[in-house]
């Protein structure tokens, strides 16, 4: 009986590992498109369920590419600076921000014959942009490297004229992510030049609310899990996942995440978080409102920042631009998210 025993404690010993090391990761890549010849990051995504389409804003390259939904890439459209955000419209038109060198403006392209259509000029460096499904507004954010910059703006378009219909001031030389809860009148903003959170009253066009990010600078993802009052950012230095009570704007916890990330999104159907970085996405689980916990940090590329989550199709596409390192793989990859 004894020598049994030892037989099976050395077996359990001597597989453990293994099972360990075959766990099923929350993600899995399931097509790979090479994008050779592209300088430069990647800055944004937008989705086009309807059309099956999937554009990717590629910022140096002055290019927004379409793929469609399994990474197949079908068209390149030019004519622009420095395209940094993108949104599909209704009518299959894309709206795109763009923030060159000379003029901030947003660009209206045609959906069939990925010309542009029209122009509107902003301020200079425009750059992310989230949209309001309720009012049917593009809030365009423009702003400056500058330190010394006290304020910047964002852009409200109204999409279904393509006009300028106003701007809000914020302080801070820029900002980065934003959401809009679903009765479209509260904004939630990283206000990243002043290492800080912001809510805005959509309604009034003004700053309701600023939260503190204690120690640590340049925050870029966000987004909104409205049902638990609860507002999730990354910052980058250092590379930090933070959770706040929309209701008090207090700190719920924090933990280290993925580096040199750009974009953040909620799965609410699995409670994950996705955190895109530089080599891997860091994939953590809310077990409760206040509980968090790692499950994953996956292999991606050279600063494989840029994506987005599609919850209708159960994929994060990520688009890896090895800007700075020459032997970088650039490409877009789809992964399919795990249960």
């Amino acid at each position: 009986m004894r020598k049994s025993l030892g037989i099976f404690l050395l077996l359990f010993v001597a597989f453990a590992p293994t099972a360990g090391a075959q766990e099923k990761s929350p993600l899995k890549l399931v097509a790979t498109t090479p994008l050779p010849n592209f300088t430069g990051d990647f800055d944004h995504f937008a989705v086009d369920l309807k059309g099956k389409r999937l554009f990717l804003t590629a910022e140096d390259h002055k290019t927004v590419e379409v793929f469609d939904l399994d990474g197949k890439r079908i068209h390149s459209i030019t004519g622009f600076g420095q395209p940094h955000a993108a949104l599909v419209l209704s009518d299959s038109n894309i709206i795109v921000s763009d923030g060159d060198d000379d003029f901030g403006r947003v660009e209206l392209v045609d959906g069939k014959t990925y010309k542009i259509l029209g122009t509107i000029k902003l301020p200079d460096g425009a750059d992310g942009a989230v949209f309001n499904p309720v009012n049917q507004y593009y809030y365009v954010e423009s702003g400056s490297d500058d330190p010394k910059a006290k304020t910047h703006e964002i852009s409200i378009i109204d999409t279904k004229t393509f006009k300028l219909v106003g701007a809000i001031t914020l302080p801070g030389s820029h900002s980065e992510a934003m959401a809009i809860d679903r009765a479209g009148k509260t904004m939630y903003i990283n206000l990243t030049g002043a290492d800080q959170v912001g809510v805005v009253n959509l309604e009034t066009r003004k700053l309701i609310a600023q939260w503190p990010i204690p120690d640590a600078q340049t925050a870029d993802g966000l987004a909104l899990d409205e049902l638990n009052h609860r507002l999730f950012i990354a910052t980058r230095k250092p590379a930090k996942f933070f959770v706040y009570d929309t209701a008090t704007g207090k700190i719920v916890t924090t933990m280290p995440t993925a580096e040199m990330h750009d974009d953040l999104w909620f799965d609410v159907a699995r409670k994950r978080i996705y955190v895109t970085g530089t080599e891997t996405t860091s994939v953590l689980e809310q077990r409760d409102a206040d509980h968090y916990a790692h499950v994953a940090d996956v292999p991606t590329g050279y600063r494989a920042k840029t994506s987005v989550y599609v919850p209708e199709l159960n994929r994060l596409y990520i688009a890896v631009s090895g800007k700075g390192k020459p032997d970088a793989k650039l490409a877009l990859q789809v992964y399919d998210v795990q249960p």
